[in-house]
């Protein structure tokens, strides 16, 4: 039967919502389980907060095993940090299920992969197809169900079809003396009637732009933070920002006030409308919850 391969990340957080919700339809959670445990154990060696028993060569060749179909593989890639070793990542591994097997294949960017027709199906950040593809217009964009509708079929054949509901947020982030400044909540509208900086990561400008609106940006100017510092600090240091928020414990501790939640951080199912047959419908359908995701429609 025909393989369906399905580009996935190398390693993190989205990677692991893939391997769980395709773990919960095929009855595959040990191998999952195998699979994440060995990369926060690779990212705990890369960081330095645990002692590899075995040099890098070694431990992908007790992780690999070429003769079993059915197992996980594993690469090397060299990890972006001064003075640190190469990092085990995710390379594939293939899964039988009801509509075939389906074979994850690991990319650095999953959502390009797809734009070159390189793959029918992939999972990414929908945080990447707004700083991708997204048109910038005067209104916010407030949820992922919304992105489709904002890209130009000109520019690309993929589209959302799900979200996975690994969801975290962008949130909006003040110290009370600016808060102070106007009447109201910490929303959209506050940052309308501001002026001033506001401290944004500077890989996030351009999504920043899609959910605040553009005209809500009149008289703001971006700021970013310092290299190598604490970005809460930086927010508080600057009085207004956009942070990608988990639980705000840590924006407490450095006196800010957490506003709205601006848009979901997920990871999303993407699909190339030109490449769509049958059997990648069937595929997708695997993965399809989305009463669990912030996408309640598309």
């Amino acid at each position: 039967m025909t393989t369906t391969r399905v580009a996935v990340p190398r390693k993190g957080r989205p990677l692991e919502a893939v391997l769980e919700r395709l773990a919960g339809r095929t009855g595959t959670t040990d191998l999952a389980d195998d699979i994440i445990s060995t990369l926060r154990y690779e990212k705990a060696v890369t960081k330095g907060n645990q002692d590899a028993v075995a040099d890098v060569y070694h431990r992908i060749s007790d992780y690999s095993s070429l003769d079993a179909p059915y197992e996980p593989e594993y690469t090397l890639l060299r990890d972006d940090r001064d003075g640190m070793p190469r990092r085990i990542v995710f390379d594939s591994v293939t899964v039988p299920t009801e509509h075939g097997d389906v074979q994850l294949v690991g990319r650095e960017e999953p959502f390009r992969a797809l734009r070159t027709h390189e793959f029918a199906l992939g999972f990414d950040s929908a945080d990447l197809v707004l700083e991708e593809v997204v048109q910038l217009r005067d209104e916010p964009l407030t949820a992922i169900h919304e992105i489709n509708d904002r890209i130009d079929p000109l520019d690309t054949d993929v589209r959302v079809v799900t979200g996975l509901g690994d969801t975290v947020y962008h949130t909006l982030l003040a110290t009370p003396e600016v808060m102070d400044t106007q009447d109201g909540p910490l929303d959209r509208s506050f940052v309308t009637n501001y002026e001033g900086e506001l401290c944004i990561s500077p890989r996030y400008e351009r999504l920043v732009e899609a959910v605040l609106g553009t005209s809500a940006l009149d008289g703001v100017s971006f700021t970013y933070p310092t290299e190598g510092g604490e970005e809460e600090a930086d927010i508080a240091a600057t009085g207004l920002g956009v942070y990608l928020t988990v639980t705000g414990s840590t924006a407490r501790d450095h006196g800010l006030e957490l506003g709205e939640q601006l848009f979901p951080s997920e990871t999303v199912l993407l699909e190339n409308a030109h490449e769509r047959t049958e059997r990648t419908k069937q595929v997708a359908s695997l993965f399809e919850e989305p009463e669990e995701t912030a996408l309640q429609s598309v």
